[in-house]
């Protein structure tokens, strides 16, 4: 795994994240096949994976967001809340709420739990406050469990 420019960055101000061993592999290659078309996000999402704490799917916390994993989430700027289903990105829909985990907004949500708040950029570089409200181990979607 190459290690992101960014993570010498300081961590203390990011709230913890945690990500389960079995899509491990699976991220570090997505991040890796992104880097030369999206160095940025491909970073991010690099820096993302080294700062988590990586647990067995079986001990992921149901509050945590997961790829599969429903989660509502407050945008503290505009107070707009949003319930999206994290997917891969060949699952990603966004007429249907399936976000792709190679996205700005999925990076962020990446490992989060309910009640955290984080900061991200959005596409045309502004900043925003985002909070996760909620999450459901169901894709929201399709209604569906997620293993």
């Amino acid at each position: 795994m190459t290690l992101p420019r960014s993570a010498s960055r300081d961590t203390a101000r990011r709230p913890r994240i945690i990500i389960g061993a079995n899509c491990l592999d699976r991220l570090e290659a997505l991040a890796e096949g992104a880097i030369r078309r999206n160095p940025d996000l491909a970073d991010r999402l690099l820096d993302e994976i080294v700062r988590a704490r990586i647990v067995p799917m079986a001990k992921l916390p149901p509050y945590v967001v997961a790829i599969g994993r429903a989660v509502t989430y407050r945008d503290e700027t505009t107070g707009q809340e949003k319930t999206v289903t994290l997917v891969f990105p060949e699952d990603a829909d966004i007429a249907r709420g399936r976000i792709s985990i190679l996205t700005p907004i999925g990076v962020a949500l990446i490992g989060l739990a309910e009640g955290a708040s984080l900061h991200w950029e959005i596409r045309d570089g502004k900043r925003r406050v985002l909070t996760v409200l909620r999450v459901d181990p169901h894709d929201a979607a399709e209604g569906q469990k997620v293993q």
